[in-house]
């Protein structure tokens, strides 16, 4: 009897005591864990192959220990850059050893089993409430309405007086502009009486 499983994005054909190796799953050495999905089943006179999965079918394995695949050499260069690196690396792995195939899945523990049924313990309180509630809703509704209180005339606001119009201000007159003074014309000047020349001299004197 064997079964063809999916975990880590990879798959896996088991079968009971095999030992796979598996991408890290969380637990701790010698606890179980279910893998799902599964995708194909065979009981030795059957397979029943899912579409995509079988419906509530699941593979108990055991763990063995949390490991480490080996180290791989990771290296990168660009050439004419003078660019290079390299680093290492070693995946996380989980070391699972397969206890039951027979593609029943395990009921859920207690912890899950108390949570879903504390839903269910609120729910019904709630609902009996809800019943009283809806038979009194009846008995209201027969009662005969009460008259509505007559409504006094609401008083009459004054009327809000308007504010008086503002008059437009008296433009004051512009202040004329003082004259500009014209330049006081220029007397002439005095002529000089011109000089006198001295009389010639008459040849007639020696």
């Amino acid at each position: 009897m064997y079964a063809v499983i999916k975990t880590g994005g990879k798959q896996y054909r088991v079968a009971n005591g095999d030992i796979i190796e598996v991408e890290k799953l969380a637990g701790d050495p010698g606890s179980t864990v279910s893998l799902a999905p599964v995708l194909m089943l065979n009981d030795d006179k059957s397979s029943t192959v899912g579409t995509p999965i079988v419906e509530g079918a699941a593979v108990s394995a055991e763990v063995i220990e949390q490991t480490r695949g080996d180290k791989i050499i990771v290296f990168k260069k660009k050439r004419r850059k003078g660019y290079r690196r390299t680093i290492g690396h070693r995946q996380d792995l989980t070391l699972l050893r397969i206890t039951d195939v027979t593609g029943k899945a395990k009921a859920a523990p207690k912890r899950a089993a108390k949570a879903a049924a504390k839903p269910e313990a609120e729910a019904k309180p709630a609902a009996e409430e809800a019943a009283p509630a809806e038979e009194a809703k009846p008995a209201a509704a027969k009662k005969p309405a009460a008259k509505p209180a007559a409504k006094k005339p609401a008083a009459k606001k004054p009327a809000a007086k308007k504010p008086a119009a503002k008059k437009p201000a008296a433009k004051k007159p512009a202040a004329k502009k003082a004259a500009a003074k014209k330049p006081a014309a220029k007397k002439p000047a005095a002529k000089k009486p011109a000089a006198k020349k001295p009389a010639a001299k008459s040849a007639d004197k020696e």
